[in-house]
């Protein structure tokens, strides 16, 4: 890990450990790809105007989310089949984030259990809940969420149909595996993944584990994940987990603001503006540049969050002053992990960290409360009033 300043780096390294199948899948969107690049190229777009002779000289990053002060914005989202890239990453990312006091989401599909979340870091960690086939498995998932300490639940709701992955089919991804020869053979070159590999085999979705049956191996718990995981989901599911849950409940993946509008009126607490970082419907817009308008209907009246495209600290700083209160990251902290273990979680969220409070220097602002779109480059002369206000 020596030597790496900045979230490219551990990319790099991330690549590096991993054969081609499974960097594919974490880096991979669909059909052409063009979402991954639209959404890096919306913060890209954005410009910040500094404000000058403001005393800098001691900064806070710290943010209050649902009654709780985190030390920073940048939250880790929720990375489904992280174990595949590293033994236990799930459960070394909810570490990184509770020492680091920020919130980790950990995923529907994650290998590592909520009861486990809850005794490590019942204070910073989330839940996502991807509705089941099985109603029942869904609202049991929901009662153990709350009996395991958890005060946040993450309805997902932007994945109506498994998506056009064209770099997992290539590769030979999906149950069952189909692997090539070529595949099998590029994996060789990646020793200390191959071995993890070969030792432990298939993920163990432990979540699940209680929903296949007794004495269910790994892959056949895959594909009850594989299988239940692409449920039908309406509005109704949003009323019915909204009844179940009494903690704070937040929709992930609303792009539109009408469906903003609509969320409140159910009672939702908080939506993350996420377009599932470009895997499900190519040419959507960037969360960044549907977030003005969903801030617009209903930021007065819900807490908003964005993940998509961040790679930078003065990313999650153009998106909170566009109206995002917090932001998430996932493919930066996977690479991460997947580089360096733990050790490799903490030092992402530390470059982010570091990021922001340089950022924050350069623009003028010593506290997270003092961004707001007054920083953003005006269109107009009207704009430019406008934001004075």
């Amino acid at each position: 890990m020596d030597g790496v300043v900045n979230i490219e780096d551990l990319r790099k390294l991330a690549k590096k450990r991993l054969p081609k199948i499974a960097y594919d899948f974490i880096e991979g969107g669909t059909d052409d790809e063009v979402g991954l690049v639209t959404n890096e190229q919306a913060f890209r777009k954005a410009r910040i105007v500094p404000r000058y002779l403001v005393d800098v000289s001691v900064r806070d990053q710290s943010t209050t989310l649902f009654g709780r002060t985190y030390s920073s914005v940048i939250g880790i989202a929720p990375t489904g089949l992280a174990g595949l890239f590293r033994r236990g990453a799930d459960l070394m990312l909810a570490e990184a984030a509770r020492d680091a006091n920020v919130p980790f989401i950990m995923s529907g599909s994650s290998t590592g259990s909520i009861e486990a979340l809850g005794k490590l870091a019942p204070d910073h960690g989330w839940y996502q809940l991807y509705s089941a086939k099985d109603q029942a498995i869904s609202e049991d998932m929901i009662k153990r969420a709350g009996d395991a300490g958890l005060k946040t639940l993450v309805f997902t709701v932007d994945v109506p149909e498994g998506s056009n992955r064209e770099r997992n089919a290539r590769n030979g991804w999906g149950r069952p595996l189909k692997l090539t020869w070529k595949t099998k053979f590029e994996a060789l070159r990646h020793p200390a993944w191959m071995m993890e590999w070969m030792k432990h085999g298939t993920p163990y979705f432990d979540n699940w584990a209680k929903y296949a049956g007794d004495g269910a191996d790994a892959e056949k718990i895959a594909d009850l994940v594989g299988y239940q995981n692409r449920a039908p989901m309406t509005w109704k599911h949003v009323e019915r987990y909204r009844e179940l849950w009494k903690g704070n409940f937040v929709l992930k993946g609303i792009m539109h603001p009408d469906d903003a509008i609509r969320a409140h009126s159910l009672g939702v607490d908080g939506l993350m503006v996420s377009n599932h970082g470009a895997r499900q419907l190519d040419n959507a817009p960037s969360p960044l540049e549907v977030l003005p308008a969903i801030n617009s209907a209903v930021g007065d009246k819900m807490t908003l969050m964005l993940d998509g495209g961040v790679r930078r600290g003065l990313d999650a700083l153009i998106a909170i002053c566009m109206g995002a209160k917090f932001v998430f990251v996932g493919r930066p902290t996977l690479y991460g992990v997947t580089a360096g273990g733990i050790t490799g979680a903490k030092m992402a969220l530390n470059i982010f960290r570091r990021e922001i409070d340089l950022s924050m220097a350069q623009m003028g602002a010593p506290k997270i409360s003092d961004l707001g779109p007054q920083f953003l480059m005006w269109k107009d002369e009207e704009d430019l009033r406008r934001n004075r206000r």
